[in-house]
């Protein structure tokens, strides 16, 4: 491969001819062959918008130049872009402060200003004017959580969430047996189930929605340690009204800078939102495994669509694979927030310095997240066929409904009643005739398992079921 000399406060070494990197970026290269993973696109974008902010900002504060701020700003949005992604090739087990890909971003975006130019721009001087990594790669995380929240998980969770409502509305008259333990108890409609989901879905963008009012108070402008050292006392607020002009999110520079630079509990507290999420999404794959299971052995409720041969070796079976999928997304975003966990509880005194695997696992999280929801929307949930017939066989067989007798004829007789059906595997409506003393057009009023989906007292006047 060219190589071509380029040098830094340590001395010279070769980097690749074609490379718009330097020096520092060839360092950690070199220094972190660990896993091949480069920093998400997502962090990479955020690095290049504050970039831009930072040129502006100090342009308009007098610092550098308009033509020089102009060709930084201009090289630091190809960045955002993802024009020249190629050459962010730093690994994401790199040094804790994230300083190989600040300064990555830094030697980019000056060799790209340089040659817009015609004149030296230099990486630290120019482009990184007023900052420091400290400041720098906090923001840069935060910046990127938002827009993936924004742009990726929150359309994503909407969608899955109108999916649901969509299909629920037809489901009203679906009454099925409901479930407790795994066992079967009072009766529920697939609209009431699946009303559930949705409900949890609107808590989980909710909470999301409120941890990101604290992730939008950004550290720039604290420099190495919050104290703002090297930067104008007026260059943060200025960024973040940048950055806020640029996303369109609510961006600010944040009350006590030091905070954002000594921790990153914002982060954990999204990844801990985001975790929440998977635990429900987990929760809505499982249902939809058990209720799809069978389809003769098990419940049997609904089939899911055949999107795939289920086996090698047994023809014919199909699998519930999208509800697997996602599954294993909650798995992988559960573990990703142990892992910010840890990282964000590792700092010392001013810096944590675990910068680049919170930026890693958060942003997946996010990106997976998304993803999965948009699949379980459109594959599973958007066609799934309820098995009624199933749903109705389960339903008459159920001995639970003779909870609605209790108002009646009283507690332990109900459980007589529900004991021998369950023994006979009889209906509950044949025992409760010979059994309650009640008229069958009564036992069918008390026992209509619709009418039991309301609640209520069924058995007293002015109760619900009539």
């Amino acid at each position: 491969m060219a190589t071509r000399t380029e040098h830094d406060s340590l001395g010279t070494l070769e980097v690749p001819a074609e490379a718009l990197y330097g020096a520092q970026t060839q360092r950690a290269v070199d220094n972190f062959p660990i896993s091949g993973l480069p920093m998400p696109r997502g962090f990479i974008r955020a690095l290049g918008l504050i970039k831009a902010a930072a040129a502006d900002a100090n342009a308009g504060l007098g610092h550098l130049p308009e033509d020089v701020a102009a060709a930084v700003r201009e090289a630091a949005l190809q960045v955002a872009a993802g024009d020249v992604d190629g050459h962010f090739p730093v690994d994401v087990f790199q040094t804790g402060s994230g300083t190989s890909s600040n300064m990555n971003a830094n030697e980019v975006i000056a060799s790209l200003a340089t040659r817009a130019l015609g004149a030296p721009v230099h990486p630290n001087d120019h482009v990184n004017m007023g900052q420091s990594s400290n400041d720098v790669v906090p923001t840069a995380i935060q910046v990127a959580a938002a827009l993936g929240c924004r742009e990726q998980l929150l359309p994503a969770l909407l969608h899955l969430r109108r999916s649901i409502d969509r299909r629920a509305r037809g489901l009203k008259g679906a009454v099925k047996t409901g479930r407790t333990h795994l066992m079967d108890a009072m009766p529920v409609t697939l609209a009431q189930e699946l009303g559930a989901w949705s409900a949890q879905l609107d808590s989980a963008a909710a909470r999301i929605g409120d941890s990101l009012t604290r992730l939008q108070a950004l550290p720039i402008g604290g420099t190495a340690v919050g104290t703002g050292i090297n930067a104008d006392p007026r260059f943060g607020r200025r960024v973040a009204a940048g950055l806020a002009r640029q996303t369109k999110l609510r961006f600010r520079r944040a009350d006590n800078l030091f905070e954002g630079i000594a921790a990153q509990d914002g982060a954990v507290e999204l990844s801990g939102q985001l975790n929440a999420l998977a635990a429900t999404l987990m929760k809505i794959g499982n249902d939809l495994r058990w209720m799809n299971s069978g389809p003769l052995a098990g419940l049997g409720e609904i089939e899911l669509p055949a999107l795939q041969p289920g086996s090698s070796i047994m023809p014919g079976k199909v699998n519930p694979v999208i509800p697997e999928a996602l599954c294993m997304v909650c798995a992988q975003v559960i573990g990703n927030h142990a892992t910010v966990t840890v990282a964000g509880a590792s700092g010392n005194f001013q810096l944590n310095v675990m910068l680049p695997v919170i930026a890693h696992n958060l942003l997946q999280s996010i990106e997976l997240l998304a993803n999965a929801m948009r699949v379980l929307a459109d594959k599973a949930i958007a066609g799934f066929r309820v098995r009624h017939d199933r749903l109705q066989e389960a339903l008459a067989r159920n001995p639970i409904l003779v909870t609605a007798l209790n108002p009646v004829i009283g507690y332990e007789a109900a459980a007589a009643i529900a004991k021998q059906a369950y023994r006979e595997g009889r209906p509950v409506l044949d025992v409760a005739r010979e059994r309650s003393g009640l008229e069958e057009r009564e036992l069918r009023r008390l026992l209509d398992p619709a009418a039991l989906t309301r609640g209520g007292i069924h058995g007293k006047p002015g109760g619900g079921g009539g």
